[in-house]
């Protein structure tokens, strides 16, 4: 089943028994112990979020105006994943050793530092820089608040509280363009990095208040990322392979939909209104697939969720219309947001109590990596061969990681749902 360190030691709530008194403390015994979250992790990370959207309208656009091709403008994108996946290698030893509360001031710090590079940028390389910058704080920031709420949150409210998280991100990223092209109308291109100044700096300063709780914070010493992935290496070549596929399913939705809209005719306008609509059917079912997971379990949510993404891209070159391409947009805003904080939610559940930073960061790095080889796949794919036959790749990669999760999910993690009842 499992090799010695992939399972860790638990109580009967399935978390560390040093937990549990300071969970009572910050949250409270109340019956919905969310609600005290709201203005140190919620409303912090929505306020990121609309930092992120608002960067990510103008990155090209910057790029551009500093004198760059479309294929280098193009590339600020996958700098942003590559600055998170390369933060993921170090994140958990940060947060080890500084402890959240630390680790979310130094990451702000970063953030702020990358996007006034990005605003003030003379040089494509330094806007570059400054877009690497926010990627690697971006991976110290979401490993603190995921390693917080998996030790503060009761098991029974585990997915839902990691959804609401990753809702409220995505949120963010839902309205942050509209509130950058506010910004752009004002200020210029690069007004959208003004936006996310203030983002981050309001979310730094929300998140900062709140102290590590007990079984968190500083440690003395931290596994290495080596010793780490020796510890979990078949928890990573099987679960975490599976993190990988549906990190790939996930982020190539960001490069097909263009693509295929771009292949259909539809102008930029009217691709935005349908990427969009998806969007939105994404962040409305955030919540709903955490209270499902914490009621029937991991896998009653993530199978579903990548199988309607890998259906959705199997149809995708059938589209021959708009009318049926908003369809199926709308079906991978589903499975995507179906999908909502699975991921965050199975790393809390096997994370050990002993290293569970350094687990954690190891664990999103698998996903990350995805997010990262998606697009760079859909991309290669697209230059060497018809766009239909890296969709239906996107399709087959979306099935391999169902199958990986249908047998791994249920082996890692049956019964997390039921610990606290």
């Amino acid at each position: 089943m499992t090799s010695v360190g992939d399972r860790p030691a638990r109580t009967s709530t399935g978390a560390p028994a040093d937990v549990d008194a300071d969970r009572r403390t910050i949250l409270g015994a109340g019956a919905r112990p969310l609600r005290s979250l709201a203005s140190t992790v919620y409303i912090p990370a929505g306020a990121y979020g609309i930092g992120q959207g608002a960067a990510a309208s103008v990155m090209v656009l910057a790029a551009i105006d500093m004198g760059a091709g479309p294929a280098l403008a193009g590339l600020t994108v996958a700098v942003v994943g590559l600055g998170q996946v390369v933060g993921d290698l170090f994140a958990g030893q940060v947060v080890g050793r500084l402890g959240e509360r630390r680790s979310i001031i130094l990451a702000s710090s970063i953030a702020l530092a990358g996007v006034l590079a990005c605003l003030f940028a003379p040089v494509l390389a330094v806007l570059y820089a400054g877009i690497l910058a926010v990627g690697l704080a971006n991976a110290v920031w979401g490993l603190a608040r995921q390693n917080y709420l998996s030790l503060v949150v009761p098991i029974a409210w585990r997915a839902r509280a990691m959804s609401m998280f990753g809702g409220a991100m995505r949120f963010g990223f839902f309205v942050g363009p509209m509130i950058g092209a506010g910004a752009i109308a004002l200020l210029g291109v690069r007004g959208g990095f003004v936006v996310q100044l203030i983002a981050v700096l309001v979310a730094g300063a929300l998140m900062a208040r709140l102290p590590d709780p007990d079984g968190a914070g500083a440690s003395a010493s931290t596994l290495s990322l080596a010793a780490t992935l020796r510890r979990h290496r078949r928890l990573l070549a099987t679960l975490g392979m599976g993190s990988l596929l549906l990190g790939v399913a996930r982020a190539a939705r960001d490069s097909v939909l263009p693509l295929w809209s771009d292949h259909l005719g539809a102008s930029p306008a009217t691709a935005s209104l349908i990427f969009a609509a998806g969007a939105a059917i994404d962040v409305a079912c955030a919540y709903p697939a955490g209270h499902l997971m914490d009621r029937f379990g991991r896998t009653f949510v993530a199978i579903p969720s990548i199988l309607l993404l890998a259906s959705a891209y199997l149809l995708i070159p059938f589209t021959t219309t708009l009318w049926w391409y908003t369809v199926v947009a709308i079906v991978l805003g589903v499975g995507n947001g179906f999908g909502n904080g699975v991921i965050m939610t199975i790393g809390a559940d096997v994370a050990p109590a002993t290293g569970r930073a350094e687990f954690l960061a190891v664990w999103r790095l698998s996903h990350d990596a995805g997010f990262l080889a998606g697009p760079l796949s859909i991309a290669g794919l697209a230059a060497i061969a018809p766009l239909a036959v890296a969709v239906f790749a996107a399709s087959g990669l979306s099935m391999a990681g169902a199958i990986l999760l249908a047998r791994f999910v249920p082996r890692y993690t049956t019964g997390a749902h039921l610990a606290s009842r």
